[in-house]
């Protein structure tokens, strides 16, 4: 049986990032407990990563596989750091096994908390010791998206509105990439060594930076889910 918790990222039964069949899913019993979901077919074959078996994620690396419904999971057959008969295999993000169940729905986890987690990011997610996502939106435009989208999370704002939003936010990404696209162009003329130089301190800044960010972002979801 499973030694660390395990999740599997569906939308309803289905899975989303790559994969095909349905999932037999968890029923809720009338005391708030769950009933597991029935074991899942035995995969025939050697497990290969992305390849072949059922694959599941621990919580560190919820956010690489996050989508509309998070199932806590476990697996039947080997154990953790044992590969001598083959029901389980490890990769960097996930884990590949031979037989796996459903054991709960994460209903923390909603179409409301995933639109407010996203808006949290965009708010609070660190580029540097004193900036946030936020601060790179420059354009109004982009910030009223973000605001709407909170909005319509709470029931505060119509579809209607938010693909307005959103409409004028994608308008503020295009001219936005245009500009940057002129900034790149005018760059191409500069030193090839200076620019090296700085493109290494930008990448060491941006390794700080995305780990920060990360840290960040999983303690917020850990405090939505509960988990």
């Amino acid at each position: 049986m499973t030694e660390r918790k395990l999740y599997k990222v569906l939308d309803y039964d289905k899975p989303i990032n790559g994969g095909s069949g349905t999932y037999y899913l968890p029923a809720k019993r009338k005391d708030g407990t769950w009933k597991p979901g029935k074991w899942m077919p035995a995969v025939e074959g050697e497990l290969e990563l992305c390849e072949n078996g059922y694959h599941l994620t621990d919580f560190d690396h919820l956010l690489d596989w996050i989508g509309p419904d998070i199932y806590e999971a476990e697996y039947k057959g080997g154990s953790v750091g044992d590969f001598e008969d083959g029901d389980f295999e490890d990769g960097d993000d996930k884990i590949a096994v031979r037989q796996v169940r459903l054991v709960r729905r994460l209903e923390t986890w909603n179409d409301r908390a995933a639109r407010e987690f996203a808006c949290w990011c965009v708010r609070n997610t660190p580029i540097s010791k004193d900036r946030t996502v936020w601060d790179l939106l420059t354009d109004d435009r982009s910030r009223n998206a973000v605001v709407v989208a909170e909005k319509f999370a709470r029931g505060e704002a119509t579809e209607a509105e938010l693909a307005a939003a959103w409409a004028a936010a994608r308008a503020a990404a295009w001219d936005a990439a245009r500009a940057a696209a002129w900034a790149a162009a005018r760059a191409a003329a500069w030193d090839a060594a200076r620019a090296a130089a700085r493109a290494a301190a930008r990448a060491a800044a941006w390794d700080a930076a995305r780990a920060a960010a990360r840290a960040a972002q999983l303690k917020h979801l850990h405090e939505i889910l509960g988990e």
